[in-house]
């Protein structure tokens, strides 16, 4: 089946909603095997026909949503050449996560996204580690595991309302803490 290559707007709105029904299921259902392609589509009121031109399964949904996510989160890893460099990241990534904040908070609430949360922090250390080794800065990897994985943590509380900071708030704490481990 021939999906949707280059989203109009229509395409994009349609495929949010799809996103948006799907972590309004998965909060509720708790696991993606309990939701079904036709509930979502009620959900998002569309018709299946409308899933189908997006996604082939519910399952293809979680991907899109983890290969976002992943994208934003690691799109200008290698323009960090200075700390402003790196403030400037964290803002779009902050910015990334209020325009979405809706769906990480319904998303993050049940344990199967914990999974693509530790499978995120892999693949963000991986290309963090490429980046540091191909400049020869091995002795800054163990200082950035700890780092990101601490950031990752520190965001799925906030979504799953484990802990009373805003976004603002946690955004200036990770170029503070950035700043001492690496400046």
């Amino acid at each position: 089946m021939i999906k949707v290559k280059n989203l109009n707007s229509s395409s994009r709105k349609t495929k949010k909603v799809i996103k948006e029904a799907f972590a309004e299921l998965m909060h509720e259902k708790r696991e993606l095997a309990n939701i079904s392609v036709t509930e979502l589509s009620k959900r998002a009121d569309i018709t299946r026909s409308a899933f189908y031109t997006h996604y082939d399964s519910i399952y293809e949904v979680a991907q899109d949503i983890q290969n976002e996510t992943l994208s934003v989160l690691t799109s200008n890893i290698n323009d960090i050449h200075n700390l402003e460099d790196f403030n400037n990241y964290i803002d779009q990534i902050i910015e990334y996560l209020k325009g979405n904040e809706t769906i990480y908070s319904l998303l993050l609430t049940s344990d199967e996204p914990l999974l693509f949360a530790n499978h995120l922090n892999i693949l963000i250390n991986k290309s963090i580690h490429q980046f540091l080794e191909s400049n020869n800065q091995k002795e800054y990897i163990m200082k950035l595991t700890f780092y990101v994985d601490g950031c990752t943590n520190l965001v799925i509380k906030y979504f799953r309302q484990e802990i009373n900071y805003s976004l603002d708030e946690i955004s200036i704490f990770l170029k503070e803490m950035f700043k001492k481990l690496f400046f």
